[in-house]
């Protein structure tokens, strides 16, 4: 079963008597452990379609199945709980919480979210710390260390829940190019050793020449 599917997938935006559509139509499927980027130019809807994927907007039109559910039209609430249970997000800047530590910032959808226990978010985030190469690092806080550190946290609280899916909005924008590639190496690494599927909104070529999917938007259509 993909883990992924999305049919005849279409958003609107409506701003008084101005329309905007910014996906139109669009059909893709995203299998588990895999590389996936959407690649355009800003405006193209990439954001829009990591978006609905993540269940943080609702499609207009079209049918969205993340993990064998439907999110197209579940309610608010569900939706939240949906992300909890299936989705981890990478931004940009990182969104890594200033006044935790790198401990606390991985641990945080284990405790605010899912709730686990405090002996399986303590082995967890052990395990995760050692995986992203941040052992030792676990008690400085986010202003202490590397942009690059700063993104390894990210995709380490990103995959603290066991997400399948991975949703990464322009991730190695604020890296210079050899911690881009480094980041890029370590999502792999990630993918092959959790079976995690990581999908990508960007526009940089060191994340797209990686990509084993490439979905080009424009105007949002998919270009050939």
């Amino acid at each position: 079963m993909s883990l992924v599917v999305a049919k005849n997938l279409s958003k609107t935006y409506v701003s008084g008597d101005i329309e905007v559509q910014a996906i139109r139509g669009v059909d893709f499927t995203i299998e588990a452990a895999s590389f996936v980027s959407f690649v355009g130019p800003s405006g193209s809807g990439k954001s829009t379609l990591l978006n609905m994927i993540g269940c943080l907007d609702p499609p207009t039109t079209g049918s969205l199945e993340v993990a064998g559910q439907d999110i197209s039209r579940i309610s608010s609430r569900d939706s939240a709980r949906f992300r909890g249970d299936h989705i981890g997000f990478i931004f940009q800047d990182f969104n890594l919480i200033p006044v935790l530590t790198v401990f606390e910032n991985i641990e945080y959808p284990l405790l605010m979210v899912q709730n686990w226990p405090a002996e399986q978010r303590q082995q967890r985030v052990q395990e995760l710390l050692t995986a992203v190469g941040m052992e030792g690092q676990e008690n400085k806080l986010p202003s202490q260390i590397s942009g690059g550190q700063k993104q390894r946290v990210a995709v380490a609280r990103a995959l603290a829940s066991k997400a399948k899916l991975i949703l990464a909005d322009e991730p190695t924008a604020n890296l210079d190019r050899t911690t881009a590639f480094k980041i890029i190496d370590l999502m792999k690494k990630m993918r092959d050793e959790f079976g995690t599927s990581f999908v990508f909104s960007t526009h940089d070529p060191k994340v797209v020449e990686n990509a084993e999917i490439i979905y080009t938007l424009e105007d949002g259509k998919f270009q050939d």
